[in-house]
């Protein structure tokens, strides 16, 4: 076979940049993919994922690749430098199956079931010793005593699933919220520990996956089911409470009667993908990432990113279909914006200040829209930036498109 009209795999990277988040080698924005990382270098590429200033990707063979902001030490690399093309990160003998990274600090699962957690700890996020300020090795989380299956990092607090099937919680980045919306009751443990804490009110569904906002934590059961806790101040929890102190299960019914098989959450919205592969948002809205177009009779308050309790409220607490995304084989979120593959094509909507919707514009999307120049394999998002593992052939038999590919990432 001719090795040349294989595909090459190609991490192409794109949107907010002032830390080297791209790995391009510069802190420049970008508004349309550009090639970071030829995985003929790294072998094949597991993972994508990014912080509030930071990118991780994980290989086939388990190697963890970093770059972008370290001031907490938050890559793990032993120093807190800025970092603005992809580096090996030492394991030490382990192999990464995942990472979630925070706004300033990363959460790795290893291949045995074990956490290793860096960066900033100034909230407890790190689930080690609160004399910790912060780390720029990796450190392992005693305290979870049985082997791991689902970590997620939120903006300042983190969770886990074990593989029994026990949600825990830690970092102390909700507490300010719980208090104040919970005053004059006492604020549940799970809130302010700084060492993982077993979430009270799941004893009695087998967890399987977690997702963390800004302020609010998300579970997926085993079953399709989808608890949901913290901040509603966006009603990214639906309802109308301001917090949810306990795991609340989200009424089937609004997603058609159907179980949820993805659920995926930015810092103030939700996306959950059902088994039979319809897709439903709901959320904040004010910068277009739900991916749908509100009411006429939308409210001020709404298109400001107020939580009214009016129509446009009603409009965007409630789960709704987006259509287009129907089948999709990934879906990825931001802090405010989303990257999907549909139908080998990759889509991209929602906050675009920076780029990270990879149309060429800062202007913000409201309804998903085709990035035509990469055939994605893999995607992942960080706040304010946008990773697609993509496939690319080499070799005389380029095709058009491939050419076409090319072109519109020599920027």
């Amino acid at each position: 076979m001719d090795t040349n009209l294989l595909p090459e795999l190609c991490v192409y990277t794109w949107g907010a940049n002032s830390y080297g988040q791209l790995g391009l080698g510069n802190v420049e924005d970008l508004s349309v993919p550009k090639l970071a990382l030829n995985t003929l270098q790294t072998g094949a590429v597991r993972l994508l994922s990014g912080g509030g200033g930071h990118s991780a990707v994980v290989s086939e063979e388990g190697e963890l690749l970093v770059c972008g902001q370290n001031h907490k030490g938050q890559l793990g690399l032993g120093h807190s430098s800025e970092v603005t093309t992809f580096q090996l990160c030492p394991l030490i003998g382990q192999r990464a199956a995942h990472v979630s990274c925070g706004w300033d600090f990363t959460l790795v699962l290893t291949d045995r079931g074990q956490v290793l957690t860096c960066g900033s700890n100034a909230y407890g996020q790190l689930g080690v010793s609160e004399h910790v300020t912060h780390s720029a090795q990796l450190l392992t989380i005693k305290m979870l005593m049985e082997p791991v299956i689902s970590v997620a990092a939120g903006l300042r607090h983190s969770l886990a699933v074990t593989g029994t099937g026990g949600v825990y919680q830690w970092g102390m980045g909700l507490s300010g919220q719980a208090k104040r919306a919970l005053s004059p009751q006492p604020v549940p443990a799970h809130f302010t520990s700084r060492i993982p804490c077993l979430v009270p009110g799941l004893d009695q569904v087998m967890s399987h996956r977690v997702a963390a906002g800004s302020a609010h934590c998300v579970c997926l059961t085993a079953e399709g089911g989808v608890f949901m806790w913290g901040s509603n101040k966006h009603r990214q929890l639906t309802g109308t409470e301001l917090f949810l102190p306990r795991p609340v299960l989200l009424d089937r019914s609004l997603l058609g009667g159907e179980k949820v098989k993805r659920i995926r959450s930015g810092w103030t919205h939700l996306v959950a993908q059902t088994e039979s592969g319809r897709v439903f948002t709901w959320g904040r809205s004010n910068y277009g990432q739900l991916g749908r177009t509100e009411s006429t009779n939308q409210s001020a308050d709404q298109r400001s990113g107020g939580a009214s309790t009016g129509a446009a409220s009603q409009w965007a607490r409630v789960p709704a279909e987006v259509k287009v995304l129907c089948g999709a084989r990934q879906i990825a979120c931001g802090s405010e914006h989303n990257v999907a593959i549909v139908g080998g094509r990759l889509l991209s909507w929602g906050w675009n200040e920076h780029g990270m919707c990879g149309d060429g514009s800062q202007t913000d999307v409201s309804q998903p829209q085709h990035i035509p120049a990469l055939r994605p394999l893999l995607i992942g998002c960080g706040a304010g930036h946008s990773m697609a593992l993509c496939a690319v052939r080499t070799g005389e038999e380029k095709s058009t498109e491939d050419m076409e590919i090319e072109q519109a990432t020599l920027v």
